[in-house]
């Protein structure tokens, strides 16, 4: 059928309270034009983020009445084990509360001053992680990645000429290589196997050990699976068996790819690595097999990896992304393509061509897109990435807005009343002004900074 419904029924609903435009420049006046600032009580439809924002299972909630909760060798923890090492074959499997506290962890044992930390892209809390290490983050996605029109399959693959330049360049202050799938930062695009493993040769070539950030390894290996050759008549979980067995660890959100709302992982395979891990895990989190979640969080987890890898669902995940797109590509709203998996990326700087990257077009689009129509999105552009570790500031390489697409949660009407909005916003955005920062920490200041229109 051409219709691509929804693989579940819905057994629980809880309400959205309407507002009206007035009440929402209010808030947005009180939130001082920050996104975060918002309560959620006052947002029709939620695409801020889909991490831990998606719906739990019958299943899994039946899972988490079997929680246990003792504070040392919780079978709980052991079924969160099995599952993740079903998947992603590493011998060790640290848990934690979320992917950033597994990013501080890694960065604890591989970051430091003077330290030089590549991937394709980094995302926010890697990189403030990275920097708040006193190291730095570089970026080496390939040029297509750049180009929001471009209909490369793999956008998110890693430059590998640029990487071996790198590794070559910085020698010894390198510590390790990572690669993030899918790539958030660059519109949600995939990375492919073939890439993967040649990320991995070239980081084994030159003794750095290779990181994934997996935090959508079920989206990347859907892509894989639909668009790299060789790959069509392979099941989910084998593609995804091969993208971490070339990895000597990974990072995991488990509020993504796991249909968590809370947790996370670390996963090592070097036995003095994973002993500093946990001593740190210990000190920060908790013990080793809880990790800062409850027995319930670690058994939700654990079905819930068994259900992300069903293609059924998968199929339909990417189709819903698929669908918003071409609706708004046909109103001639330039969007990142071809379609990722967890988001609707919006080209903001092309769109909103007459405010400039340093009065942070994706910020305007994204404080309209509320204004107009009660929906929260989150810009990933030159307020998240231009600050400088120096002080400085210089545009992102693109001002997007992320449209982040919770799992389970929405249906195609509320796909419908975005594209309506975006229709009104068609015929006001030129009357749209940009923004400056009023006030801002030192790191991640996209999360908590302030605005004041231009």
């Amino acid at each position: 059928m051409k219709t691509i419904i929804e693989p579940f029924r819905i057994k629980s609903v809880e309400p959205i309270r309407m507002t009206t435009r007035e009440e929402r420049q209010n808030l947005l006046k009180d939130a001082h034009y920050n996104l975060f600032g918002l309560h959620s009580n006052d947002v029709l439809i939620d695409f801020l983020t889909d991490s831990g924002t998606g719906a739990m299972s019958a299943t899994q909630w039946s899972a988490v009445m079997r929680g246990d909760e003792s504070y040392a060798g919780s079978p709980s923890f052991y079924r969160f084990e099995a599952a993740v090492k079903n998947l992603a074959p590493f011998k060790h499997v640290i848990p934690t509360h979320q992917g950033r506290a597994a990013e501080a962890i890694l960065f604890s044992i591989f970051g430091g001053p003077g330290k030089n930390i590549p991937n394709n892209t980094h995302f926010d809390t890697t990189r403030g992680n990275i920097e708040a290490s006193g190291a730095n983050g570089h970026d080496l996605v390939i040029a297509e990645g750049h180009d929001p029109a471009n209909l490369h399959p793999f956008k998110g693959n890693m430059d590998l000429d640029k990487l071996e330049a790198y590794l070559v360049e910085h020698g010894d202050s390198v510590p390790c290589v990572m690669i993030t799938i899918t790539n958030n930062a660059g519109g949600g695009q995939p990375v492919s196997l073939a890439n993967i493993r040649a990320t991995a040769a070239l980081a084994r070539k030159f003794g750095k050990p290779f990181f994934i950030d997996g935090c959508r390894f079920a989206e990347n290996a859907w892509f894989i699976k639909e668009r790299e050759e060789g790959q069509q008549d392979r099941s989910i979980p084998d593609i995804v068996r091969d993208c971490f067995s070339e990895a000597d660890g990974m990072t995991m959100s488990a509020k993504k790819d796991a249909f968590g709302n809370i947790g996370g992982w670390l996963a090592l395979n070097d036995d003095d690595l994973a002993e500093q891990a946990r001593n740190h895990l210990i000190r920060t989190e908790g013990f080793p097999t809880y990790g800062g979640l409850s027995g319930r969080d670690l058994e939700a987890l654990a079905q819930g990896l068994t259900e992300i890898v069903d293609e059924d669902y998968l199929r339909y995940r990417i189709r819903t992304n698929t669908y918003i797109i071409e609706r708004l590509d046909a109103l001639g709203v330039p969007v990142v393509k071809p379609a990722g998996g967890h988001a609707v990326f919006i080209d903001a700087r092309a769109w909103l061509s007459h405010i400039p990257p340093q009065q942070y077009p994706g910020q305007a689009l994204a404080v309209a897109l509320y204004e107009l129509g009660g929906i929260r999105g989150c810009e990933i552009g030159t307020v998240m990435f231009g600050a400088q570790p120096d002080g400085t500031e210089k545009p992102a390489a693109m001002d997007l807005v992320r449209l982040a697409i919770p799992r389970r949660t929405y249906t195609q009407s509320h796909a419908d009343y975005l594209i309506e909005v975006f229709e009104e916003l068609a015929q006001i955005k030129n009357s749209l002004r940009g923004y400056r920062i009023t006030k801002q920490p030192k790191l991640m200041r996209h999360f908590t900074c302030q605005f004041e229109k231009l």
